[in-house]
């Protein structure tokens, strides 16, 4: 193992073939090719072959096959009968049932795999890498050995390196050591015998994180070759998990299944009675697939594969679900907390204000672009001949962990790789002629005090050409005015009085009614370096320089998307770091709240009770000046008043509100790794209206699994109570073992699967959230489910009993049950009790089939009835339904499968009649049942 810790940077570079640049992208391919990606390799993944085997696995799938056994072992029973063909069909039928469903499964597991590899791609931590002379940013899985890799405060680091460059750079090396205290990290070499990782200062560790400061390094190990890869090849986790819907679905799915069982067991007895004892392999045959064409055994798999395709849907609008969980839980959001910058706001932050000697100046242009003027009111101003601007923009250039370049886009003349706020600052340096290469010449990075949001400030400590140490501050005004005793005007230093903090006050809150974001800066000469410059020994008797104002403007789409927020019965609350007045002005202009709206800062809530703090939080919409403990705080008072929460954050200091949220929220283009790590969801654009469009998705997905579930369950009900009823009135089978079988693949299957990707109901966001922990089978669902059921039972008992007396002449009561259906002849139609029986059966199978292929458009929508939808948006359904029909006709009419299937061909009478007695089907009236019969009822 090369010692990188023990040698210098020129040895490093030397050693790896690199430079202080970086690597160019052709040397980046052909390290890639070398050292393959930098992943970590998983182990213990299922096989696809394993994958197929444990179709076979399900319980359900087990019964099948005892049903497979029991139908040879008939065939083997019966041979010396003519009939003793029946029973290797029977098993040639349910086997190749079995195998389609294990093939259909293992395809529709498989693709949920992969396409949930993808989306882990699409959410994995991103790197700052220079390529070709270039700072850009690239998927960490793409970082090689030699690449200059760049990183500051909250930044996940994306693979072993040793460090070049270092101000002020901690590092939590918690995940690879333990120790909660972070590292100060240096670029000088390290001279100890085999030291342990939590040694190597001059060494960051892939899976830890930068907690403050900024530095650069070069990569020296990737993948399993990093500390991390060697503590994964010990131990691999798994974040295998099922939805809370999933497990509720299984526990129902349990609860019938035994039901039906029971209710099968007594089927069978019944048939065992009423017939001859040669029949007790046919009667044990039929319960059992009744068993299993009655239970909702695929329901598990169905929810899945609609999650997926929903999770799939949610990429293309700018949302990455990084757990499955979480789309059930935002379509069950009740409020909805979101940062300002860069959500509501555009995240184009643009200097518009300064003041500066007692004077405001302001500055045209928008954006990062280099047009722009700096007027007063008596017309153009040069800054270049005023000392005091010179000053205030070389601390803003100074005091920054950002860096701006020409934007390989072309859609502005910069782009800026870190924090929008500090690029604004040097876009507008750049504006005033002032290059920051040349300020940067002229004054060495010594250290710095980073910037966290509880101190709201950030120190720079240069070198001039000199040796003059400064200590070059910005911050919040009324965080880094009280640290300044003196000011600079009229080219001198002053000692700051009353009177000047009072009108620089008012300055400030002038900018943020206009919605600005101001910032103060300030220096303060330095005698000499101060040990390890404690914040409070620097960052005292400061020297107040001047005020920027900046403003970023609301998202067009955020007021539309709160007025929908509102219509849904969301609350959307906005929680931002920004001055109080900022924040009042952004959400009285994106409609968050009227002109005399409450605003609480973080210290207001800080003088409330308890009680007064729960209070305020469940009436006022909007927070400012808050640090993340208060974040943290809100989340807890808001989920103690049984609300669904979801919170967004991008700062590593967010991570903790974030993980206590019910659904966090993490920004894609400014979040930091290790609260995207946190989250449950990343919004690749940063934009509220993003969330509120996941928020519409989630509640259209649990829309279309209440579809299938009562399409499902009604199928189900209407066989069980259909054979139930028939054996206990002592007639031979209404439908048999293998035709149920195939129901439950033809019909129920392809249109559930269809339900699943349907276009959502009309209205999904006209109503509010539905209650926390309330179950899918509530009140509405079981009576509609039941009375589809009992109908679908109706039509179908009705086609037999029709059958039996059209085609032999046989009245309940009258011709009597006491039938020979296997030889006999009906004396009324001269037909063979067999034929009127297969007849009635293949009768049976058609009305079933019609009536579901109707029943399911009535199982669309359950705040309209059928004739209220608009079906022709149903394109996929149309599909399922076509080709469930299509199978159905192959089935009677086709005569190698109406041998399998025991059918006969039906006339157009049958067809009449079975069409007759299915229509009730369309007219269920799903609205009334469910409650909805008022347009405006919510629930």
């Amino acid at each position: 193992m090369t010692e990188w810790y023990s040698n210098d940077i020129e040895h490093v570079i030397e050693h790896l073939e690199t430079s202080p640049e970086g690597l160019s992208s052709e040397e980046a391919k052909a390290r890639f090719a070398e050292y393959g990606p930098n992943e970590l390799v998983e182990s213990g993944r299922i096989s696809p072959l394993r994958m197929f085997l444990q179709q076979f696995m399900d319980p359900m799938v087990i019964i099948l096959l005892i049903a497979i056994a029991i139908s040879l072992l008939t065939s083997v029973i019966s041979a010396a009968d003519s009939e003793h063909e029946s029973g290797v069909i029977d098993a040639i039928v349910i086997s190749a049932i079995v195998i389609f469903n294990a093939i259909f499964g293992f395809v529709q597991e498989y693709k949920s795999e992969k396409a949930l590899e993808a989306l882990k791609e699409m959410a994995a931590p991103k790197a700052r890498v220079k390529r070709d002379g270039f700072w850009t940013e690239i998927e960490s899985r793409n970082v090689v050995p030699g690449d200059l890799v760049g990183f500051e405060a909250g930044d996940l680091i994306p693979a072993d390196a040793r460090v070049s460059y270092a101000i002020g750079l901690s590092a939590d090396e918690a995940p690879l050591t333990g120790e909660s205290v972070s590292v100060r990290k240096m670029i000088e070499p390290i001279h100890l015998r085999r030291p342990v990782v939590g040694d190597m200062k001059n060494m960051v560790f892939q899976g830890t994180t930068i907690t403050a400061g900024k530095g650069q390094a070069i990569v020296t190990a990737t993948g399993m070759r990093t500390q991390f890869g060697k503590i994964a090849e010990l131990v691999q986790e798994s974040d295998k998990t099922m939805t809370p819907l999933q497990l509720d679905l299984e526990d129902l799915g349990k609860k019938l299944g035994l039901l039906i069982i029971i209710l099968c067991i007594i089927v069978f007895g019944a048939e065992v009675i009423n017939h001859a004892a040669a029949t007790i392999m046919e009667a044990l045959l039929a319960a059992i697939a009744l068993a299993v064409s009655a239970i909702p055994e695929g329901l598990p798999a169905v929810v899945t594969i609609t999650l997926a395709i929903g999770v799939q849907r949610m990429v293309a609008r700018n949302a990455i679900v990084r757990r499955l969980p979480s789309v059930e839980t935002l379509g069950s959001t009740t409020i909805i907390c979101s940062d300002k910058t860069g959500t509501i706001t555009k995240n184009e932050m643009t200097a518009t204000n300064l003041f500066v000697n007692g004077m405001t100046i302001y500055v045209s242009g928008v954006g990062y672009n280099k047009e722009g003027k700096f007027t007063r009111a008596s017309g153009d101003y040069d800054v270049l001949q005023d000392q005091h601007v010179v000053k205030l923009l070389e601390i803003g250039q100074l005091c920054t962990n950002s860096l701006i370049q020409p934007d390989p886009s072309g859609r502005a003349d910069w782009s800026v790789i870190g924090d929008p706020t500090e690029g604004a600052l040097l876009v507008l340096a750049e504006k005033a002629g002032i290059s920051r290469e040349d300020t940067l010449t002229r004054n060495e990075e010594i250290t710095e005090i980073s910037f966290d949001s509880g101190r709201k400030r950030m120190t720079s400590i240069t070198r001039d050409e000199a040796g003059n140490l400064c200590a070059n501050s910005k911050g919040a005004p009324e965080v880094l005015l009280p640290l300044c005793t003196h000011i600079y005007e009229d080219n001198q230093v002053k000692e700051l009085s009353d009177d000047d903090k009072k009108s620089i006050i008012e300055i400030s809150a002038g900018f943020a009614e206009s919605a600005l974001r101001v910032l103060a800066f300030a220096y303060r000469p330095l005698e000499g370096e101060i040990p390890d410059w404690e914040p409070e020994k620097v960052e005292r008797n400061l020297i107040f320089v001047g005020l920027i104002g900046m403003i970023d403007p609301p998202r067009d789409e955020v007021r539309d998307a709160i007025k929908l927020c509102r219509i849904a019965g969301i609350r959307p609350i906005m929680i931002t770091g920004d001055h109080k007045l900022t924040a009042r002005a952004i959400s009285r202009d994106v409609g968050l709240i009227d002109i005399d709206g409450e605003v609480l800062s973080g210290v207001e809530l800080d003088d409330l009770s308890p009680r007064e703090y729960r209070e305020a939080v469940k009436r006022c919409n909007v927070f400012a000046r808050v640090a993340p403990e208060h974040k943290l705080k809100i989340i807890k008072a808001l989920k103690s008043s049984k609300e669904v929460v979801a919170m967004t954050g991008d700062g590593v200091n967010d991570a903790p509100a974030i993980k206590n949220a019910d659904v966090g929220i993490a920004m894609g283009i400014r979040g930091a790794d290790v609260t995207k790590e946190a989250s449950d969801v990343i919004l690749t654009d940063d934009n509220f209206a993003t969330i509120v469009s996941a928020v519409e998705k989630g509640r259209e997905i649990y829309a279309n699994i209440r579809k299938f579930v009562r399409f499902l369950l009604a199928a189900n009900f209407d066989e069980v109570f259909l054979i139930f009823t028939v054996i206990m009135l002592g007639l031979p089978l209404p439908i048999t073992a293998i035709q149920i079988l195939w129901l439950n693949l033809a019909t129920d299957g392809f249109p559930a699967l269809a339900l699943g990707v349907d276009p959502s109901e009309k209205g999904v966001m006209e109503r509010p959230p539905r209650r926390p922990g309330a179950k899918m089978m509530d009140r509405g669902m079981i009576t509609f489910i039941i009375i589809a059921g009992f109908t679908a039972f109706l039509a179908s008992l009705t086609m037999f009993m029709w059958s039996l007396w059209a085609y032999g002449g046989w009245v309940p009561g009258l011709t009597g049950p006491v039938v020979d259906w296997s030889t006999s002849v009906s004396p009324v139609t001269g037909m063979t009790w067999e034929y009127v029986l297969a007849h009635g059966r293949t009768a049976v199978f058609a009305s079933v089939v019609c009536f579901e292929l109707l029943f399911v458009w009535n199982c669309r929508d359950e705040y309209h009835p059928v004739w209220r939808t608009d079906i022709r948006e149903s394109k996929v359904l149309m599909g399922a339904v076509a080709l469930s029909l299509i199978l159905t006709l192959l089935t009677v009419y086709f005569p190698p499968m109406a041998v399998l299937f025991e059918t006969v061909p039906l006339n157009p009478l049958d067809w009449g009649v079975i069409l007759l007695t299915c229509l009730p089907a369309l007219i269920i009236p799903p609205h009334i049942i469910f409650g909805h019969t008022n347009k405006s009822r919510n629930d």
